[in-house]
């Protein structure tokens, strides 16, 4: 028989289960701006549950530096010696704190300065054929985790959580997990670490939303091949070599008691069925979200992150295929580069109104918007293409990416200055991702397409403008849209198609055709030629002395 705990929505079995909670309950934990609302037990290091909502710990918690810092707003945490060291009597008189010194001591409300995560939710209506309990969708992305609980009755999402992946402790992408998961033998360790890790958001969700785990009646998890096989405990060595392809891509069915998930009534877990190579479910999902397959006209799907996955297509068929597009997107490997988070530079544009970040060139002015409108101290993906767009047009930077005028690099925002480097990891990921798009195009006798989805946070914030300067996304901005978090409004509209045989998925998946791109003969050859920037209005060509590239 399933309870009720001592807080709302607190499920637990068993009078066992009722003497731990009475001895050791949960306190509820508030974090602002981002709302996101966490359950804890006392004791509990701050570092733990901050760590995975992505703020960032630079001494190691240590408590070595101020970069954790947090605003207690209601509630209590402890001031130890590093913290009377490293913060002034008036900043810890108006509540702040080292996050890393202080642990769990009752009900908190806490604001984070450090950065606002920015982790893509879905809020779109759809259709669906009503059903009784309740449902919960996961999108298991490689940098971020997103899961909803709604209620199958009414189609009503009742909470929501959200994490960074805390698996990127081994590796900031897929490339680099695989490395660990073959070379160190860690592939157990990250199995372990993501389903715990899912777990404890579907607790979050029945804790914020007051329900109990015994009306969970069904779970569906969407990610790409990598996450797939790692939460799904299949061997992910041969997506570590040629011809990278899935030791076991198909749909997969769990008893969440399998997954160490403590669940009243032990519903079952669907992880969905991969496409093929790296492109995994999260784009079969993209695929259901965005009706790809019902089109009549050609339309596209382009998920942009390490991995670019493209699908290309209509209601007579689709192609899709992935291409290794790196890191930059996501502001890896850039040498100021950062998530989208406080202190990023997230757009560059030319003669705006005047603002405090401007520096002149020529006639126009540049200006850097950064994330919560402080000092920047970095720059992310959408930044960088905005960054490389605006070069473009002011002659800073020619067709070829090199810096005109024999300069190394171009400040943006002091201190933050775009590098050759930088521009060369954007040539590299946007070559990857166009040459991609135009063989698919190619393979179906296309010039153009009606019209072209871009999925996830990436391709929800780029500016479809800079986009097109640089050369991603070859198409007018008119015909590009925005799609949100498609991977989670698949695995939502996957909780009303249940049937392993006749459900949306499995057919359409039927109808899917993956290619490789690294066994077309004719990728290298595209690829280099995109690597180019397109000529703009105001390109200089490659006048004048040229820094290296």
């Amino acid at each position: 028989m399933v309870a009720q705990g001592g807080h709302k929505g607190r499920p637990y079995e068993g009078e066992g289960d009722r003497k731990l909670l009475t001895a050791n309950p949960s306190h509820r934990i508030i974090l602002w701006p981002t709302r996101v609302e966490l359950a804890a037990r006392a004791g509990t290091p701050l570092r733990d549950l901050l760590f995975e909502q992505g703020v960032e710990f630079p001494c190691g918690g240590q408590g070595r530096c101020r970069g954790c810092r947090i605003q207690v707003l209601k509630g209590k945490a402890e001031v130890n010696g590093a913290q009377r060291e490293r913060l002034s009597p008036e900043e810890i008189a108006a509540g702040w704190r080292l996050a890393c010194q202080c642990a769990v001591e009752g009900d908190l409300e806490i604001e984070l300065r450090q950065w606002d995560a920015a982790i893509l939710v879905d809020d779109t209506p759809f259709n669906f054929q009503p059903r009784p309990g309740l449902g919960v969708a996961v999108d298991l992305g490689t940098t971020t985790l997103v899961a909803q609980l709604l209620d199958l009755d009414t189609g009503k999402v009742l909470a929501v959580s959200t994490a960074l992946n805390a698996q990127a402790r081994y590796g900031a992408d897929v490339m680099s997990r695989l490395h660990f998961a073959v070379l160190e033998d860690g592939q157990r360790r990250l199995e372990d670490l993501i389903r715990r890790q899912i777990g404890a958001l579907i607790e979050q969700l029945l804790f914020s939303a007051g329900r109990l785990a015994s009306e969970i009646v069904d779970i569906v998890v969407v990610g790409n091949t990598v996450m797939h096989h790692f939460f799904c405990g299949i061997a992910a060595e041969p997506l570590a070599h040629y011809p990278f392809e899935p030791a076991d891509g198909g749909l997969k069915r769990f008893h969440s008691s399998e997954l160490g998930w403590k669940l009243a009534g032990d519903p079952e877990v669907r992880f969905l069925p991969c496409l093929g190579g790296f492109v995994g479910s999260d784009v079969l999902a993209g695929i259901l979200a965005t009706k790809l397959s019902e089109h009549e006209d050609l339309v596209g799907l382009v998920d942009l992150g390490t991995n670019g996955e493209i699908v290309i297509g209509n209601k007579e068929g689709l192609l899709c295929a992935s291409t290794a597009a790196g890191p930059a997107f996501e502001g890896a490997k850039i040498s100021m580069g950062m998530r989208a988070s406080t202190g990023a530079i997230s757009q560059v544009t030319l003669s705006p109104p005047p603002g405090p970040l401007l520096s002149e060139e020529g006639s126009k002015r540049l200006h850097c918007r950064v994330i919560g409108e402080g000092t920047p101290r970095g720059l992310c993906g959408s930044g960088l293409v905005d960054a490389v767009a605006a070069g473009l047009e002011l002659g800073v930077i020619g067709a070829s990416g090199r810096f005109a005028n024999g300069e190394t690099s171009w400040m943006l925002a002091e201190p933050v200055a775009l590098t050759q480097n930088d521009i060369r990891e954007l040539q590299l990921a946007k070559a990857a991702v166009a040459a991609g798009i135009k063989l698919l195009m190619q393979r179906k006798g296309a010039k153009h397409l009606s019209r072209l989805y871009l999925a996830g946070a990436f391709g929800n914030y780029i500016d479809r403008a800079s986009a097109q300067r640089v050369g991603l996304i070859d198409f007018p901005p008119d015909r590009v849209e925005a799609a949100g978090n498609t991977a989670l409004l698949g695995a939502k509209l996957a909780l009303f198609s249940h049937d392993s045989e006749g459900g949306s998925y499995q057919g359409l998946r039927r109808r899917i055709e993956h290619v490789a791109l690294n066994a077309d003969p004719c990728f290298q050859e595209v690829f280099v030629e995109e690597l180019v920037f397109p000529p703009g209005s105001s390109d200089l060509g490659e006048a004048g002395p040229q820094a290296t590239a």
